[in-house]
This record gives structure tokens, C-alpha cells and sequence, in this order.
């Protein structure tokens, strides 16, 4: 049997003004173990203070594009319009992807039936690791729960999300108006035509996401979700009532898990594994499945 050819895969970064740790991301992108002509990593420039082509410059993997309008998801809509691969994967300036990053979210993606996402493990850090502080807290126990997200809500963040570029012409782009949530809103446009989609224990580490008060409301005051179709308006009252919101959300959550634990009726599956299925687009990857058996799955917004 002669060796498995990969799918080509583009790897998409938007960035506003985060050079220092853009650097960081692409170094990790540069290492790689997936094959260095089985991709590259489009930068998606959303307007930055500062040209980010001198940073791009210096990873060969790596090429720059821009986009005007304000938000990452008009960010990544423009990466995927200049995307060449098969498969598209995404990640933030912020994120530090593991050396198997792309080999091991390809490998799952191609091994489930009808895939539509796979959503990889968020591992946020501290910036002091042994007092995080409750902002910190409150960020990871809302915004890092990936198996809740994919298996739950029916959508993957895209700081480690793994599709078909396919899917995108199914279901059409981001919605580009919106400055959060945008994951979430295309994830359950994907839900409906009855597209897989799974927990993957594949890490991409977060650094230095959470960096204060500051920041933490600056993101919460361009939130879109408190009422349908309307924008909240930037002031600290309308971002307090969504961490309100979002707290009264968290509470509930704990209660009903309280009482399913109570009676035993989570629904969740223990110890299933799929079944090694035949991929229409990718055969060869059945044989390697079989002989190298299911992958393991995890059944467990940031920018």
C-alpha cells in the first residue's frame, strides 16, 4: 500500500494588533508535523495599527491578506475566500497550536461519516497561574467549555475548529455583521443538514487571552447576544447586564446537572468509541482506520 496522500489544509489567523503573540502562534504553525507542502496559514490582517507583513514575512507557511471591515469574522470570511485547501482550520493570534495540531484534527475530521466540525480542547493560561483571578475564572468556566459547545450548543469556537471547505459552499460564510458569536451562529446553520460533529482531546493553548478588567469588558460591551438582531451598546451597564446574564446561565446549568446526576438521566454515552467508517472523499483513510482503530473522542467567544 503506497503511502496515504493528505488533504491539503489552510490554516486561518485573524489578528487586530497582536504582533508580539501573532509571532508566537506562527512559530508554533511553522512546526508542524502535518508535511510542509500540505499547507498554509493565511493571516487575515483586520485592520491593525501596524502592518503585520514584516511578522508574516518570516515563516515561510505563512502569507498575509487583509481585511477592512471591523470584526474576525469578516477576518476569517476573506481567509476562506482565498483559502486553497480541502480542509480549513482555525485558530487566534492568541493561541499556541501543539507540534500535531493539524495532523491530528485532519485525522479525526476525515475519520467520522459526514463530518462537519471538529471542535479541539481549549487550554487558557493565567497570568499568574497559582491565584487566577475571578475574571479569569469566570472567562474559562464561559468561554473554554469546547465538549459542552460541540456536543451541547451544536458549534466549535474558532480558536480550534476544524471543517470541509466544502461545508462553507453548503451553508454559506460567517455572518460578517456580527463582532460576536459568529462561531455559534454558523454552527447551528451546519446542525440542521445533519453534518457530525465531535469533541477532539487535540490541544491548542491559550496564552495570555485574559489580561485584566479591561479587556474583559472591552470584549463583553461588543457582544450581540442579549437581544436578537441588535447591537449592545458600548457602555459598561450593558456589559455588566450580559455578565449578569451569563452568571444566571451558569447557575442554571449547575442545577440541572445537579438533579440529572440525581436521577441518573445525563444521556451521556460512557466508553463509545464510532465505528471506523468508509470516507467517501478520503478511502484510503478507511484502511487506516481499521488498522489503527477509531480515534479517541473527548465526550465530554471570545474575539
Amino acid at each position: 500500500m503506497g503511502k496515504i496522500p493528505s488533504p491539503f489544509v489552510s490554516v486561518i489567523v485573524p489578528v487586530y494588533n497582536d504582533p508580539a503573540r501573532l509571532k508566537t502562534c506562527l512559530q508554533a504553525l511553522e512546526e508542524q508535523t502535518y508535511p510542509k507542502d500540505g499547507y498554509e496559514v493565511i493571516v487575515v490582517d483586520n485592520g491593525s495599527d501596524e502592518s503585520i507583513e514584516p511578522v508574516v514575512a518570516h515563516f515561510p507557511q505563512a502569507k498575509a491578506a487583509y481585511e477592512a471591515h471591523p470584526g474576525s469574522y469578516a477576518a476569517r470570511n476573506t481567509g476562506i475566500a482565498g483559502a486553497k485547501g480541502d480542509v480549513l482550520a482555525f485558530t487566534d493570534s492568541d493561541c499556541i497550536p501543539a507540534s500535531n495540531w493539524i495532523e491530528s484534527g485532519v485525522a479525526v475530521l476525515l475519520r467520522v461519516p459526514n463530518c462537519g466540525i471538529i471542535g479541539g480542547q481549549l487550554v487558557p493560561s493565567f497570568e499568574k497561574p497559582e491565584h487566577p483571578t475571578a475574571i479569569e475564572l469566570y472567562e474559562v468556566i464561559m468561554y473554554y467549555c469546547q465538549e459542552r459547545f460541540v456536543n451541547g450548543v451544536k458549534f466549535s469556537v474558532t480558536a480550534n475548529l476544524f471543517t470541509f471547505k466544502h461545508i462553507f459552499e453548503h451553508v454559506g460564510n460567517f455572518k460578517s455583521t456580527l463582532k460576536s458569536g459568529g462561531d455559534r451562529e454558523w454552527g447551528q446553520r451546519v446542525a440542521p443538514f445533519g453534518y457530525q460533529f465531535m469533541c477532539a482531546g487535540e490541544v491548542v493553548e491559550i496564552t495570555g487571552v485574559i489580561i485584566g478588567a479591561f479587556a474583559f469588558f472591552d470584549r463583553k460591551r461588543h457582544e450581540t447576544s442579549v437581544f436578537p438582531g441588535k447591537t449592545v451598546p458600548l457602555n459598561p451597564y450593558s456589559a455588566a447586564r450580559l455578565v449578569f446574564r451569563d452568571t444566571l446561565d451558569l447557575f442554571e446549568r449547575g442545577f440541572r446537572t445537579f438533579l440529572a446526576l440525581r436521577t441518573n438521566e445525563t444521556g451521556m454515552v460512557q466508553g463509545s468509541q464510532p465505528e471506523c467508517p468508509k470516507n467517501q472523499q478520503f478511502p484510503e483513510y478507511s484502511e487506516l482506520c481499521r488498522k489503527s482503530g477509531p480515534p479517541a473522542i473527548s465526550l465530554s467567544e471570545r474575539w
